[in-house]
């Protein structure tokens, strides 16, 4: 279908396409293999000013929204969903900066990630905070002009290799989520380390590790916001990234559905191609419908949220839901038409199949999205009544 894109963002998709097909297919099976972290694609992106797409021209990026991050997002995605998710996982942890950094911090971190000269991680998860977000255990204790945190966080994506990462902690146990407070900490902080490199299913170029903190004491002007506001800046955040989780559920779909079309053609049985059998043009009908209603929604709610619109955490709950979902069915059936060629790791639609899983999972798992958006439900029939 065509969306109509403008000039600007029909650059901006074929410049990721070609990105895609030109950086990333060639390795993707060596980085998964090898659990290598794509730092020379990482720079590519970084000198096609990707890195900067959707922060603001007076901090150095090129002022565009969340629709455009997802074009790229997107393009990347049908090519390696773990080179998609550590380039995605930067604006994640850019957000809280910009939805609640001062001027000064703003000033102080936004010109370096815009340009790709640091990357950026999103820490919230831990052992028993994930989709219970109010669960977080990290704290964070003012004495005098410093922050000190203690805890550990859990599966943060980029963890190790990011220079700069925005925190959730709590700064007052006895209230609860509204006790969560957000930090910017500086990879090199005393009492800021890493544990060890997870070893995951799928997206395994994307490195996984945990962050501790030991007495790791930080200015109390890398507060993001007032304290209290943690668990706030957290929902915006995610309200925000998660049409961008939703990019990757339609990449990865379109390059498996791809490899899978492409093989039906070639593939011969009983003296005609497997595509030629309804059977097989059904598993394929469904698969192009489904990918392009996950498409439609996740552009749309994407133009929503960049409209502006204050309550889009149904809309996006909806997106990330819908097009992860199609990603993990997509995939799997993909390897179906495929049959024991899709199986092998010759062909790579078993990675993607790997790698789809994982977008059911984080930022916030498609049970969580159901219970989002039953409660924004509840909330729209009382105002009806």
């Amino acid at each position: 279908m065509d969306y109509f894109l403008d000039e600007e963002q029909l650059m901006i998709r074929d410049l990721a396409r070609q990105i895609a097909l030109e950086k990333v297919l060639p390795i993707r099976a060596e980085l998964d293999e090898k659990e290598e972290f794509p730092w020379d694609i990482m720079k590519t992106l970084a000198q096609s000013d990707f890195f900067g797409i959707n922060i603001d021209e007076e901090y150095g990026g090129l002022g565009k929204g969340g629709f455009e991050m997802g074009l790229v997002i997107e393009e990347l995605s049908t090519a390696c969903l773990g080179v998609s998710t550590t380039f995605a996982a930067n604006s994640l942890g850019t957000y809280p900066i910009q939805i609640a950094g001062s001027d000064e911090l703003k000033k102080k971190y936004l010109p370096d990630i815009a340009s790709g000269k640091k990357l950026v991680a999103f820490g919230l998860t831990e052992a028993n905070a994930g989709s219970d977000a109010a669960g977080v255990q990290t704290t964070a204790k003012l004495e005098g002009n410093e922050y000190v945190l203690n805890g550990t966080k859990q599966w943060i994506t980029n963890g190790g290799d990011a220079e700069i990462y925005t925190i959730i902690a709590i700064t007052d146990k006895t209230k609860g989520a509204r006790g969560a407070s957000a930090f910017v900490v500086d990879k090199g902080t005393p009492g800021f380390s890493f544990g060890k490199k997870e070893n995951k299913l799928g997206i395994r170029a994307s490195s996984t590790r945990e962050l501790i903190f030991e007495n790791c004491r930080i200015p109390k002007e890398n507060l993001l916001g007032k304290q209290g506001m943690g668990f706030i800046i957290a929902m915006k955040t995610l309200d925000k990234s998660r049409t961008g989780v939703g990019a990757q559920g339609v990449g990865v779909a379109q390059g498996a559905f791809d490899a899978a079309a492409i093989f039906a053609k070639q593939r011969q049985q009983f003296g005609a191609p497997v595509i030629s059998f309804q059977a097989v043009q059904h598993m394929l009908a469904d698969m192009a419908t489904q990918i392009e209603a996950a498409r439609a929604l996740v552009y749309s709610v994407a133009k929503f949220i960049d409209s502006g619109a204050k309550d889009v955490a149904k809309a996006s709950a909806m997106a990330k839901l819908f097009a992860t979902d199609v990603a993990m069915k997509v995939t799997v059936d993909a390897v179906q038409v495929m049959g024991g060629s899709g199986y092998m790791r010759e062909y790579p639609v078993e990675k993607m199949m790997r790698d789809a899983k994982i977008l059911q999972i984080y930022e916030g798992t498609n049970q969580i999205q159901r219970n989002i958006i039953g409660q924004a439900l509840i909330k729209e029939t009382t105002k009806k009544k």
